[in-house]
């Protein structure tokens, strides 16, 4: 009996981020996202996106952040995330898993979009965050 073409297939992960004053729980996540698929796509958030999510304009510019990611050996390809909504993401990029924070789990938005990506085949993969830092920490102390 012949291989069936999904076992050939590469699956494609995508991980949403503002990656911001990079820091051990980004490595963490993204290192933890590589291992759940076979090809990893990061998409950095614009600072335009990032002052309409969190009201926050990032430290670091744009293009300092993507080399930041872009240059770490777990991620394959890093991508301008310039929306909120991740399903249009999955229109222009087509990916098979996205990785997510388990602080959205549950909520009114991810529910829909669990919703939104179960009809197209895409699994949604939530992770713990590291606990001991985050960019909002740094910049507190800083």
């Amino acid at each position: 009996m012949g291989l069936n073409n999904n076992e050939n297939k590469k699956i494609i992960g995508y991980l949403p981020g503002t990656f911001d004053l990079f820091h051990i729980g980004h490595l963490n996540i993204i290192k933890r996202a590589k291992q759940h698929c076979d090809f990893l796509m990061v998409g950095v958030n614009t600072d335009e996106t990032c002052v309409k999510m969190k009201n926050k304009t990032p430290v670091i510019p744009l293009e300092e952040r993507c080399q930041i990611v872009e240059a770490i050996k777990y991620v394959d390809k890093v991508v301008e995330q310039n929306t909120r909504d991740r399903y249009d993401i999955w229109l222009l990029h087509k990916f098979d898993r996205i990785f997510v924070g388990s602080d959205w789990k549950g909520t009114e938005n991810w529910n829909i979009l669990e919703e939104k990506f179960h009809k197209v085949g895409v699994q949604v993969v939530y992770f713990d965050y590291t606990q001991t830092t985050s960019s909002t920490l740094i910049r507190t102390k800083l």
